[in-house]
């Protein structure tokens, strides 16, 4: 993998402004087990991806990641438009911030 992608994530993470999110746009590297020090074993991830640069980078295992769209242009991080069923089963729109952290 080479350039920028946007990566969706099984679960949420917390990034380093505070904010949970379950998506990361940047720069990707993949890396072994070892970019954190420990030698995992057959049961836990052995390969990661680094995304992003200048400080914001993050480190997400390999079991992590649900889809890779390759992205060189920055994605709308605005507010966007949302939906849920309501307990009548209508459907309600609202609008919520973006689950894109941009790691650049």
């Amino acid at each position: 993998m080479e350039g920028k992608y946007l990566i969706t994530t099984e679960k949420y993470f917390t990034a380093p402004d505070g904010f949970s999110y379950q998506a990361v746009w940047g720069d990707v590297k993949i890396v072994e087990d070892s970019v954190l020090g420990v030698k995992t074993n057959r049961n836990s991830a052995n390969w990661y991806a680094v995304v992003g640069g200048n400080g914001k980078e993050i480190i997400i295992a390999g079991c992590q990641i649900f889809y890779a769209v390759k992205s060189e242009n920055k994605p709308y991080t605005g507010r966007v438009r949302d939906w849920h069923t309501a307990d009548n089963g209508s459907v309600v729109e609202n609008e919520r911030p973006t689950k894109i952290y941009i790691a650049e």
